[in-house]
This record gives structure tokens, sequence and C-alpha cells, in this order.
């Protein structure tokens, strides 16, 4: 089901963002589209904050059925208590856990069990030899790693699969809980080595817009291929970005602002 509200902020960023703390999302998880651009006026007479409309997929409030099933254990299992998940198991000596620092493991956490439940029924399912490893960094953003052999077919071309993952997790942990948990899906370290190439491709682009003062539209992305980008270039001077389109072609816009107040 798709939902939306609309947000105001003395610029379209901020704009974007109080949409984005009212509702306890990323901006990765959300569609933008600017009503209104900020306009500062002269000495402050005449000036006009951003509007912006936040669109946003959300479980179908109907049947319970209608929300994406979670795995069920087979009969003779069923009295067995939900497993936890796997952040006990001891980091391989030679990698020496590098992203430790930046999450802190988890301990009896329900909906962290929840994840881990969820995520091994559809691997299984898959067919896939992999197996959640989850954390919890400092924002409460639940951390999974997918652990296994030849995981490319679990990220798909530009990580479309991995996307579909994290999507439908976040769906089946959140489904009837009155606070939202965000969750992010990674597999082979998958994230950064794209975000490595797409924060490139919005910075050369970027110096284009300024040069030439003209807008330039990139290639359709993915919710989180455009978070990339809006967040690369959120305090570039003279350039804003935006999305344009409808899903799955949705596209951002890196524009140039003309030396307007970000």
């Amino acid at each position: 089901m798709l939902k939306w509200i609309e947000s105001t902020g003395k610029s379209e960023e901020a704009a974007v963002e109080a949409a984005l703390q009212k509702l306890g999302m990323d901006r990765d998880e959300v569609s933008v589209e600017i009503l209104e651009r900020a306009k500062s006026g002269f000495l402050g007479i005449g000036s006009c904050p951003a509007k912006v409309k936040v669109s946003y997929e959300a479980p179908d409030e109907e049947p319970e059925a209608a929300a994406p099933p979670e795995p069920e254990a087979p009969a003779a299992k069923a009295e067995r208590p939900a497993p936890q998940p796997r952040t006990e198991r001891p980091a391989p000596a030679d990698k020496g856990e590098q992203s430790a620092p930046a999450a802190a493991p988890l301990a009896g956490d329900d909906r962290g069990a929840a994840i881990e439940a969820f995520l091994t029924g559809l691997l299984a399912h898959m067919g896939a030899q992999a197996a959640p490893e989850i954390r919890v960094d400092e924002n409460g953003t639940y951390q999974v790693e997918l652990v296994g052999q030849d995981l490319g077919g679990l990220i798909g071309r530009r990580g479309e699969t991995l996307d579909a993952i994290q999507q439908l997790t976040g769906y089946a942990v959140n489904h009837g809980q009155s606070k939202r948990v965000r969750v992010h899906v990674d597999a082979e370290g998958y994230r950064a080595k794209r975000e490595e190439s797409l924060v490139r491709l919005a910075r050369k682009v970027a110096g284009k817009v300024v040069k030439y003062r003209r807008n330039v539209t990139l290639e359709p992305m993915n919710a989180y291929e455009r978070h990339v980008i809006h967040t690369a270039l959120q305090d570039t001077p003279d350039v804003t970005t935006y999305s344009i389109g409808t899903e799955p072609n949705r596209r951002t816009v890196v524009a140039y602002s003309r030396g307007e107040h970000r």
C-alpha cells in the first residue's frame, strides 16, 4: 500500500528530513517529490518554505495474510523457542571484525530473533546456502550481513534482489508493531562497493552541473542508489537533488541551485 505525507522546511533537504523523522524511516525507503522550492525573498519579505511530498510503501492493513508471510516451522518443531540471532559466533581471526566498533551485538532481542527467523526461512526457500548475522548499530538500525558462498544470486543485478530481501524483511518484522525498526541487509560488502562508485559518479556529475549551470538527470536507480546520490551531494554548494518519475524508472536529478542557501 502506497502512503504519503507532506512536509515543509527551510530547504528541500530540511523538509525531507522532517518527514523522515516523523515516519522513522531512511531516505532509501521513500520517494520524494518537490512540491514547492524554498524562496528566500528580499530582506525576509516574500520568503517561502520548501514543501515536499514523501511517499512510502506500507503493509496492507486488511487481512493478516496480506502481509509478507513469515516462515512457519514444521508441526513437529512448533513448540521450539524462537531462534536467537547468530551474533555470538566469533569472527575469523584474519578479518579482524573491522565493522564491529560501529555496532553492538544483540542479546535476547525479540525483534532481532524475528529478523533471524524470517531470513532463515526465506533463504531456505530460495535454496541459498547463506545465513544472517545480525547486529544493531548506535542508531538502533538492525545491520544484517548474509554470510555464505556464491552470494551473487542474492545480490542480483545492481542489488535488486538484495533490496527486495531487505524490503520483505522490514515488512515482516514491522507488521502489526506500533514502533518501526530499520533493517539494512548486505552481502559480500556489496553496499559499500556500490556506494563508492555512486559517490564518484555523483561528484563528477555535480562538477558538470556547476560548470555548465544545467541540470543533469541520471539513469533510473533504485531507492538505495538514489539515497546514496542525495547523501553524497547534500552539502555540495550550488547543487540540489530531487527525484522524478515512478518506480522502477524513478530517476535522480542533480540540479544547479543558483547559489541558493541550502
